[in-house]
């Protein structure tokens, strides 16, 4: 599917890295990334133990590349070059229909920061540092954040980019630099961008505003002038009553709030006062507990109605879910394959390639009988199992 469908071998062979002379081809390297991550390999040294496989040299005709050169190619693979990798794919995707419009026709960019690994230890040029008490003694620890964009474009989830967090600056910071270069890229692949409560900063705000762009933002006591009014004012208003699926909720929905000063003209503010039943008998005994969740956004209310802004505030969550969790829990991307800044960066994308071409594959290619009747973790274990299966792989496509 990713030769013949979306042409990966060709995006692949035009990645380059610095080696003058490289005895192992980058495209070698990189498939076989792609692979570790397809089969949920948790390191590049149980990747390597298949390397007397004849899947490797019927599927790339070439031996798998060591662990040792695997490591030190992804530390110097040009990242603009993979990035392109996934901006293509993008592309690919739009084109053959992969990416659904959403009913209410918004398609969302989702940012959000995320911590990949951290060590008392093992630091390079590129760690960042904080204090930390561990057995009453204050220790540096060194970790590694970064900022990932995933586009949501009605059920279907694509991880699109990644940017590293770097020493002196705050989360905010490095989303505003993924921002533009996602919207100087691609600037019509997205109406509306959702974000934490930490981006609600008028800097940022400003920013996606002054690119065409709206944005939703949860709101928390960061801007507490604002939450302030907000709960003073909707408590003298009747809300409306709103269903989705088994949750019930209390809605209010208002606009020209001035008690965000950078903002004079107004800004709007939505609620959701939310109750879902138990799922479980265990449960059943329990009071319903309500969760309240406000929003600032800069939606009119004609372009996005209430149940557009709250479902779309709702969708943030699909980079915890769809992405982080699932990434880190099944595919093991927090694992420091090689701990060089690009490595790590390089190992981060890769994984997204793998994450969208998987799902992909489940979601277009299997028929709905047996996606309904297997989970995703057996399709993953059935590309694992074609490892040691060289009879059911085709050969990979290699650029001359």
């Amino acid at each position: 599917m990713a030769d013949h469908l979306y042409h990966l071998p060709i995006l692949l062979g035009q990645v380059g890295d610095g080696r003058p002379r490289p005895r192992v081809c980058t495209m070698v390297v990189l498939s076989s990334v792609l692979l570790l991550f397809l089969t949920r390999r948790r390191s590049l040294h149980a990747l390597e133990q298949t390397r007397e496989q004849r899947f490797w040299r019927r599927w790339l005709r070439s031996p798998a590349p060591s662990a040792d050169t695997t490591g030190r190619v992804l530390a110097q693979v040009e990242m603009q070059s993979l990035r392109e990798v996934l901006y293509a794919l993008y592309h690919q995707f739009r084109r053959k229909k992969v990416l659904p419009a959403p009913v209410h026709g918004l398609r969302s960019l989702i940012l959000d920061g995320h911590e990949s690994s951290c060590s008392y230890r093992r630091h390079c040029a590129a760690c960042l540092q904080r204090r930390k008490q561990l057995g009453g003694k204050e220790r540096v620890q060194f970790y590694h954040r970064n900022v990932t964009a995933l586009l949501q474009i009605g059920p279907f989830s694509f991880l699109l980019d990644v940017e590293a967090q770097r020493s002196g600056e705050d989360e905010v910071a490095t989303a505003l630099r993924l921002f533009r270069r996602v919207v100087r890229l691609i600037p019509r692949a997205f109406d509306v961008v959702l974000v934490d409560g930490l981006y609600a900063r008028t800097g940022f705000f400003q920013a996606v505003q002054n690119h065409g762009k709206d944005v939703i933002a949860v709101l928390k006591e960061n801007r507490p002038d604002l939450l302030q009014d907000a709960r003073g004012l909707f408590a003298t208003l009747m809300p409306t009553q709103d269903i989705s699926g088994r949750t019930k909720r209390l809605c209010w929905d208002e606009i020209g709030f001035t008690s965000w000063p950078e903002f004079p003209q107004g800004i709007r503010v939505v609620r959701s006062l939310e109750t879902t039943p138990p799922t479980s008998s265990a449960e059943s005994g329990q009071e319903d507990q309500p969760s309240d969740w406000f929003w600032v956004t800069t939606l009119s209310p004609r372009r996005a109605p209430t149940p557009t802004v709250i479902e779309q505030g709702h969708d943030r969550w699909a980079i915890e879910n769809q992405g982080f969790n699932e990434l880190v829990q099944h595919w093991h991307a927090n694992h420091v394959f090689h701990h060089r800044p690009s490595a790590i960066e390089g190992f981060w994308l890769l994984a997204m390639v793998a994450y969208n071409l998987f799902h992909a594959f489940v979601d277009r290619q299997i028929k709905l009988p047996l996606r309904e009747r297997h989970t995703r973790l057996h399709w993953a274990a059935q590309m694992a199992a074609a490892l040691y299966q060289d009879s059911l792989v085709e050969p990979w496509a290699l650029p001359p």
